[in-house]
């Protein structure tokens, strides 16, 4: 019944900052942008491939708890054929990753990172 993901919702805190991040320095390009009169923000589609993140714009939203873990949505990772050459991209741009580890469930190597908002993402081999 299922064919494949549709999309991906984010909650950020600074539009600027989000765009810089997700458009100027990830590649996502926007395909869309709506006002939301009766929520009174911003929706701003975007993708990069076959993956589009819905950008929601509110400045008022509460802090996500990251540690400890909270139930839910855990992460975004991405796949990358060389997750050096993506961590040098990443820290080229002032984005910080953690160190590269193993996976030994999954195979091939990976690291975090975080948007503006501190929501964690990945880069996987």
């Amino acid at each position: 019944m299922l064919e494949t993901s549709h999309h991906i919702a984010i909650i950020c805190s600074d539009e600027e900052k989000a765009l810089e991040f997700y458009v100027d320095k990830l590649g996502f390009r926007v395909e869309k942008s709506v006002w939301r009169e009766q929520q009174g923000d911003w929706l701003r589609m975007l993708r990069l491939g076959d993956t589009v993140i819905e950008l929601f714009i509110k400045p008022g939203a509460p802090q996500r708890p990251t540690r400890p873990e909270a139930l839910g949505l855990r992460h975004l990772a991405f796949r990358v054929e060389d997750v050096e050459l993506a961590v040098d991209w990443l820290n080229g741009m002032g984005i910080e990753t953690e160190p590269v580890r193993n996976d030994p469930f999954n195979g091939g190597r990976f690291t975090f990172f975080h948007d503006p908002d501190g929501l964690p993402l990945e880069v996987h081999e």
